[in-house]
């Protein structure tokens, strides 16, 4: 049986009308394939459409005020015959859409409340699947694999939602193999930069038409051959900020470490930047770190390597930093926080973030702690 669900929207102009009704409506009709219909009368402008958007119930968001009345404007519906498949029809993955609209990060609670424990962050722009909305404000969401509490406040649902995935979807691509060669132009004759796990994923930057993919490495160009990659569009999910599992042996200043460190994953990348909260490039988020902690280093990822004991890369420990090279030269460096993971200031796009240890091919882990 069809289930209907009803939105409506309080534009803040004439103007502004046409536009979300016309973009609304375009996401809807593409992603069911059917029309739907859009009415407007006064300031209002309402949506009655088919899906299992929100369950328990029919919704009504509401934003801004107009400033014009008259606007009429109706899209026939049909929805008759609507199957049972197409009524499960997702977006992007997702059949109840939710998108982080914050500054920097959105908590997400064991329980929904703001003293409930933290369980993971969502930056802005990263996805959710709404499965529930309570009175009291707090949605229940998964975001990749974190499941737990969201304020809606910071959380765009709906068509709002829809529009926004549809902004900042990107294209990603998912190494397929072992080994695969990130070279630094389009070419098999070229150095190669680094090698990539399988299932390590990568922005792309585009698609060559001689076979190569264009990726964004730190915030650098880099080749990688479309046979060794499937590439499609995806949207940011989640991290997780459960504690790690760190092993015997391992300090209580290396824990710390490594949370305080993830305390400002989401915050942006500035280079020449030392600021956790409002900017640092890759050095300067390491030097900042230790700072916090009475460790001095140098403000460059070439000059920090020679600081410390250098150690094995099969014996890392968290808190040991982490070095990766592009012709030969460091060129970035991270902090290895357990579970073959990092947490670095990647780039402009992606700012302060957590990859695969082997996100690129290590070139020296270096402990600086000392222990």
């Amino acid at each position: 049986m069809t289930k209907k669900r009803k939105l409506t929207v309080i534009v803040t102009s004439a103007v502004v009308g046409v536009v979300v009704i016309a973009c609304a409506a375009e996401l809807l009709v593409a992603l069911h394939n059917k029309k739907h219909k859009a009415s407007v009368s006064s300031n209002e402008v309402t949506w009655t459409y088919t899906t299992n958007f929100l369950e328990g119930g029919d919704k009504t968001g509401t934003t801004g005020a107009v400033m014009s009345a008259g606007i009429e404007k109706d899209i026939d519906d049909n929805l008759e015959g609507l199957t049972a498949s197409e009524e499960e029809a997702t977006y992007y993955g997702y059949h109840n859409l939710g998108i982080a609209s914050v500054d920097n990060h959105l908590n997400i609670r064991e329980t929904p409340s703001g003293d409930g424990k933290l369980v993971g962050k969502m930056s802005n722009g990263d996805a959710c699947e709404i499965y529930e909305i309570t009175d009291d404000g707090w949605a229940h969401i998964k975001s990749g694999k974190i499941e737990g509490y969201a304020s809606t406040d910071f959380l765009l649902t709906g068509p709002m939602a829809l529009a926004k995935a549809n902004e900042i979807i990107t294209p990603i691509a998912t190494t397929t193999g072992e080994g695969v060669r990130v070279r630094e132009a389009p070419n098999t004759e070229c150095s190669v930069i680094t090698q990539l796990p399988k299932g390590e994923e990568l922005k792309v930057l585009e698609e060559l038409d001689n076979g190569w993919v264009k990726l964004d490495l730190d915030d650098e160009e880099a080749y990688i051959s479309s046979d060794y990659v499937e590439v499609e569009p995806k949207l940011t999910t989640a991290i997780s900020m459960t504690e790690l599992l760190y092993g015997q042996g391992v300090s209580n200043v290396r824990v710390d470490i490594c949370q305080y460190a993830k305390q400002f994953i989401g915050n942006p990348y500035v280079w020449g930047g030392t600021s956790l909260t409002k900017g640092a490039d890759c050095s300067g988020f390491v030097m900042s770190v230790y700072a916090h902690y009475g460790i001095s280093l140098p403000h460059y990822s070439g000059s920090q390597a020679q600081c410390g004991r250098t150690v094995s890369l099969s014996a890392v420990k968290p808190g040991d930093l982490i070095f990766y090279t592009r012709g030969g030269r460091i060129n970035h460096v991270a902090i290895y926080i357990g579970n073959g993971q990092v947490c670095h200031a990647s780039s402009p796009k992606t700012g302060i973030k957590v990859s695969s240890m082997y996100y690129r091919t290590p070139y020296k882990a270096v402990n600086i702690i000392g222990d």
